[in-house]
């Protein structure tokens, strides 16, 4: 979705000189950031967050987001996927983003600060999205601990959390998008997700940095 410039114009890498006080891995994590191309075009085009050309690159693969599409952006703070989402769908659509933690107002987004564990969110989320929905996103994943095999677990405990919220809202034939770490979703998760669903697939966007290790679950056709 970005258009890269050749080696001969690339601009030149940003060095951060180390500062008192600085960490390594803070320095580091800076000059990342600073060298990202995708931070630079989303603070150029708008966007709240880098993720969002990860939706962008998912939905020119698999055309979820539509002109009057019901979506549920589970996790959605800072709300980069919503706002992709909300220009997709057109101001017939509608979008429901949901997060423990508060999100600034987004024009065509319903923002609700809500605990997707708690038991009574479910119904709030059905009567904000006014029917059943046509998809469901999110992109939520745990604080990484360096442990990867722990921080597969809790990545998975929150994609299990999200199906749950799915398998309520969705309508038939709906499509659910959820992040993952490398290895994807397996075993009793998979076979539960395969049986609610007619094809599912795993996908790394380009957006997604090259030594990341997470990848993006896509269930489409939900059997209801």
């Amino acid at each position: 979705m970005i258009q890269r410039s050749s080696a001969s114009g690339r601009a030149p890498p940003v060095r951060v000189k180390a500062a008192k006080g600085r960490k390594t891995s803070s320095k580091r994590w800076l000059e990342r950031q600073l060298n990202d191309p995708y931070v630079r075009a989303a603070k150029s085009e708008g966007y709240r967050s880098r993720a969002a050309f990860k939706l962008l690159e998912i939905d020119s693969k698999f055309h979820l987001l539509n002109r009057g599409t019901r979506v549920l952006d589970l996790g959605a703070a800072p709300g980069g996927w919503s706002q992709v989402a909300a220009a997709k769908i057109g101001s017939t659509g509608v979008v429901v983003a949901v997060d423990v933690l508060p999100m600034e107002p987004h024009a065509g987004v319903t923002v609700l600060q809500a605990d997707i564990a708690d038991p009574s969110t479910p119904a709030q989320l059905k009567e904000a999205l006014g029917g059943s929905a046509d998809v469901v996103l999110s992109d939520m994943a745990a604080p990484t601990t360096g442990h990867r095999a722990t921080d597969h677990l809790r990545t998975m405990a929150l994609l299990e959390a999200a199906l749950d919220i799915a398998e309520d809202v969705l309508k038939p034939g709906g499509a659910f998008v959820g992040k993952v770490f490398q290895g994807g979703a397996t075993g009793d998760l998979l076979a539960r997700i395969k049986q609610h669903f007619r094809e599912v697939k795993h996908v790394k966007p380009p957006a997604s940095r090259p030594d990341s290790v997470e990848l993006y679950l896509v269930a489409t056709g939900f059997r209801g």
